[in-house]
């Protein structure tokens, strides 16, 4: 059975949550603070996504959940819900660690969506590519999924590992943020173009030498980006 935690302090919605990826065809993880879902994620390893509202009764918030969670767990998808549209809430959730957003109210067509994107990007719907692909001094496994940089690994998310995947299928090509969008996330994910512009600005601190000046993930303006080889 896919696994996905869901984080919402308020019954009603996390009801409303729940009961639609359980007809998507989800078991579903349920937890109301922080600390309960930080728990849920120990007692179940194997769940692949989590869904964490921002705003919550304790003294942790969705954003404090996501940076403990990624600093144990690369691999997890992780999306943030929350009621409000400020563009630096979004921006500050994806560059804790989340993959994606989305903001209430939401429809169960979008919510579904985006977490079944998501679950594929973390392998749980995929088959398991065999090689490498060799563009010094990057290495990326796609057997295990893994990308090292000088022979040192480089810790990535599933969406950062599909983004640098993308790229390095596609060296030197100028890839637009749509193509970008729809590869990683899906063509029915809903997403925005900010999701990508920050991932693509995570992806930087992460593989370049200077991220204020990168040379492998180069900006085209006003289309996407192309992996500099």
């Amino acid at each position: 059975m896919k696994k996905v935690l869901v984080l919402e302090d308020e019954a009603n919605i996390r009801s409303f949550v729940v009961i639609n990826l359980k007809r998507a065809g989800y078991e579903t993880i349920e937890a109301g603070t922080g600390e309960e879902a930080l728990a849920q994620l120990r007692r179940n390893p194997d769940i692949k996504v989590a869904l964490l509202d921002i705003m919550l009764p304790d003294d942790m918030d969705g954003f404090e959940v996501c940076r403990r969670i990624r600093a144990s767990d690369s691999k997890i998808g992780i999306i943030m819900l929350t009621a409000r549209t400020q563009e630096m809430d979004k921006v500050t959730g994806l560059m804790t660690g989340a993959d994606d957003y989305v903001t209430k109210p939401f429809s169960p067509a979008e919510l579904t969506a985006r977490v079944d994107a998501l679950y594929r990007r973390t392998g749980g719907d995929v088959e398991v590519d065999s090689g490498e692909i060799s563009q010094p001094p990057f290495l990326l496994n796609t057997r295990n999924r893994t990308l090292e940089k000088n022979g040192q690994r480089v810790k990535l998310t599933q969406v950062e590992y599909s983004i640098m995947k993308l790229f390095m299928d596609n060296p030197g090509k100028a890839l637009s943020r749509d193509e970008i969008l729809d590869t990683v996330w899906g063509r029915d994910s809903f997403g925005e173009l900010k999701t990508v512009d920050v991932n693509i600005r995570r992806l930087r601190i992460k593989i370049e030498d200077d991220p204020t000046n990168p040379t492998y993930i180069t900006t085209v303006w006003g289309y996407g980006y192309k992996w500099g080889f």
